[in-house]
């Protein structure tokens, strides 16, 4: 049994394969590097982005949600389309097993969202009034540290039951013979037969995926890309929604011109990082488990799904971002009233600031450069929005940094099982476009597990 990738999906695959098969032979292959190894040199050294190759941010074991802020979204509202494969009520049971799982293996039992229900209704009616939609979910928040502790732990149990895993290792090809998939090749020229195959490369393995689809047969459908900014502001301003939810999901449509907008990845008391594409340096935000900064941090994205004759949202995407690296070697900062009023934020504005940046490797400047009229516009409405149920969100001191983008993966022809048209070929998490998160991706890889033991059991 082989899994391409090391992510969230391809780990819970294999925690259910050794859970209910002892003798089965398990290896996964993943093309960054072990989670003890995953360093990044730029933070370590305090210097820009060293671009290395594979990027030890978005890449290893563990995937890129190892050094994220561990967030399980225990909703079937976001975090990916699962639903749309297994229905609504098998996909809440899965995401209950899941989430138990990761409590096994050193989650904390606080879950944030489901006490407070007055406080609740009052900003559900805040926000129907502001002209958004507060999406109510139940959150348990792994933090950065801990997130890493528990990927550990999640190793360290399928290592000693017998799971192989090869890292720094890249997948070339996946091998088929009559519709019906025999294993993989490695970059290095090893082959490794196996019946059955589940590709769980992650979004940092999206492109990869999408060129092997192409060249196995196997249709896609073009996914929305999201592109926008994150927000960082004072812990104070956004306290009495994270007390209650930790993580605030909005949703709005911009009046101009009715594109989706939508808060993500909300960082109380966190730190605004950077990430490395494929080259591309993009922001990011973490919450660590025992780190503490004064700010939040959240990103504001607008949802972008084209039309004929245009099917590249990708490149498009990195395009945006490839602007704002092009005018600052990386990642701009803005302050909110400097944007307002046309004017460059310079370093001696950001240094008169009461909000302290995170981010040391951002450089001022100035975002109306890099953004669409279209986008820029959408994002100033939502800010707007957010500051008539959190007040100060549309200070002129709040920082504005640039770009963010959210590359979903090419939605890869599965059916209700995760498999391919290529017999015994399945694909889970976030790579083959399926989910867009922790939670679902995890039980997305249990999924396509559970379907191959039930194919093993058959045949025995």
């Amino acid at each position: 049994m082989i899994i391409v990738g090391a992510g969230p999906a391809g780990i819970f695959s294999a925690l259910e394969l050794i859970k209910n098969q002892s003798d089965l032979r398990i290896l996964i292959v993943e093309k960054g590097r072990d989670l003890v190894n995953r360093k990044c040199i730029s933070k370590e050294k305090n210097i820009s982005c060293a671009q290395c190759s594979p990027c030890s941010i978005v890449c290893g074991w563990g995937g890129a949600g190892a050094f994220s802020d561990g967030k399980l979204t225990l909703s079937t509202e976001v975090g990916g389309t699962l639903d749309k494969y297994i229905g609504v009520n098998e996909l809440v049971q899965l995401i209950e097993y899941v989430d138990s799982i990761y409590v096994k293996f050193g989650a904390p039992d606080k879950v944030y969202g489901g006490d407070n229900e007055d406080e609740n209704q009052t900003f559900q009616r805040k926000a129907v009034l502001a002209g958004l939609k507060l999406v109510p979910i139940l959150i348990r928040h792994l933090g950065t540290g801990r997130c890493m502790q528990i990927l550990l732990a999640m190793k360290e149990h399928l290592l000693s039951s017998g799971v192989e895993v090869l890292t720094n290792c890249s997948v070339e090809s996946v091998l088929t013979e009559d519709k019906t998939v025999t294993g993989i090749k490695t970059a290095d020229g090893n082959v490794y037969e196996s019946g059955y195959v589940i590709l769980a490369p992650g979004r940092e393995g999206s492109s990869w995926l999408s060129a092997e689809a192409d060249r196995l047969g196997i249709k896609t459908a073009v996914n929305p890309v999201d592109i926008g900014v994150r927000v960082e502001l004072p812990h104070s301003v956004m306290k009495p929604l994270t007390e209650i939810f930790y993580e605030s999901k909005f949703i709005y449509h911009s009046k101009t011109f009715e594109d989706p907008v939508r808060t993500f990845c909300m960082n109380p008391y966190g730190e605004v990082v950077l990430e490395n594409n494929d080259g591309l340096i993009t922001v990011n935000g973490h919450s660590h488990a025992y780190k503490k900064t004064k700010n939040t941090n959240f990103a504001i994205l607008v949802s972008n799904k084209f039309t004929e004759p245009f099917k590249e949202p990708i490149t498009y995407g990195k395009n945006v971002a490839a602007l704002a690296n092009l005018l600052s070697g990386g990642v701009i900062i803005q302050r909110l009233g400097d944007l307002l009023n046309g004017r460059r934020t310079t370093q001696d504005k950001l240094e008169r600031c009461p909000v302290e940046p995170t981010l040391k490797e951002a450089k001022p400047g100035d975002l109306s450069f890099v953004f669409p009229y279209r986008q820029l516009t959408s994002i100033l409405e939502m800010l707007k929005a957010m500051d008539r149920i959190a007040p100060g969100v549309y200070s002129r001191y709040t920082l504005l940094y640039g770009v963010e983008v959210k590359f979903y993966s090419s939605r890869l022809d599965l059916n209700n099982l995760l498999e391919t048209p290529i017999n015994n070929l399945f694909a889970a998490g976030d790579g083959p476009g399926v989910t867009r998160g922790l939670a679902q991706a995890s039980a997305a890889g249990v999924l396509a597990a559970r379907q191959i033991l039930k194919r093993i059991n058959q045949n025995k």
